[in-house]
């Protein structure tokens, strides 16, 4: 049980409003071809030490799948490109100092109008998530490219809107592959 409340901000990884941005970067080998890669494999040993629940596992490699396989490449059992998923979390905490000055109608203690001043702090607390998919050149044993999608987490009411924020994350995440060489 306390495993399973441990792990629950990584459960939440990829679950949020649909408003909710994601943010996104990008690193690879800047020596890599990436047109040489055609197929891709999941690379089984890495993704089953990911410490999230078997369904959202599920969910990363079908959004990851549909991506890559739109994008050209094939799914191989000869493997051009191995796919490793690997996730973190971290709490925030956000302190917001509010100022008030203007008309309140209820500045004289209820009775009446009046101009005023006040100030409050607003404190709340959120979880951020970040999902990095990487994508290691079979040949070499070597990480060829490395994607990786941050933002803040909050639970969905359904399965079918947790996988819509699971493909949101996933589908930022892979529109930066592959790279555009900067030469």
């Amino acid at each position: 049980m306390m495993k399973s409340l441990k792990l629950l901000p990584l459960l939440l990884l990829f679950i949020g409003a649909s408003c909710s941005s994601v943010r996104v970067s990008a690193d690879y080998d800047m020596n890599t071809n990436f047109n040489d890669y055609k197929t891709f494999a999941f690379y089984k040993k890495g993704i089953d030490k990911v410490n999230i629940s078997d369904l959202d596992k599920r969910r990363i490699l079908k959004a990851i799948e549909t991506n890559l396989l739109a994008k050209g490449l094939t799914k191989s059992e000869n493997p051009d490109i191995l796919v490793n998923i690997f996730t973190k979390s971290r709490e925030k905490i956000n302190i917001n100092n509010n100022v008030y000055m203007g008309w309140r109608p209820w500045y004289y203690g209820g009775f009446g109008y009046g101009f005023g001043y006040g100030a409050y702090n607003n404190v709340t607390q959120s979880t951020e998530g970040t999902l990095f998919i990487d994508l290691i050149d079979a040949k070499k044993k070597e990480l060829a490219w490395q994607g990786m999608g941050t933002g803040v987490l909050n639970s969905a009411p359904t399965p079918a809107k947790k996988e819509e924020r699971i493909n949101e994350f996933v589908t930022e995440i892979l529109a930066k592959y592959p790279p555009t060489i900067e030469k």
